[in-house]
């Protein structure tokens, strides 16, 4: 009952493979709270990232991931960038290819939950 919910909106520039962030909205008080991002995907890490900065900018200084599939990619990233972050994954993928998709993966988790396609 005393979880708040924050939202925060982040594409991928499929060109430069770099977060773009769109939307954010965070609840007070965050430097009172532990902050957990749910992402179906950890890929680069760019947008995990992008987000963990987001959310210290903004005073949280606990934060946790919960990844269903990760990419070693993405997870040196975290650890280089933000080794206080913990992350949960139910499976690590092999790699990324060329377009920073996780190989074998799950396809685009943006594209399969909110019904867009990118061409």
């Amino acid at each position: 009952p005393s979880a708040k919910v924050s939202v925060v909106g982040i594409a991928r520039n499929e060109e430069t493979l770099l977060p773009v962030p769109y939307f954010e909205k965070f609840v007070g008080h965050l430097g009172e709270r532990m902050a957990l991002i749910i992402d179906p995907m950890l890929a680069t890490g760019g947008s995990l990232s992008a987000t963990v900065d987001m959310l210290k900018r903004n005073g949280c200084g606990q934060v946790r991931a919960l990844v269903l599939v990760a990419a070693p990619e993405g997870i040196a990233l975290m650890a280089e960038r933000h080794p206080d972050v913990e992350i949960y994954t139910a499976s690590i993928d092999s790699h990324l290819n060329e377009h920073g998709y996780i190989i074998p993966g799950l396809g685009d988790a943006g594209d399969k939950i909110f019904g867009t396609k990118h061409n």
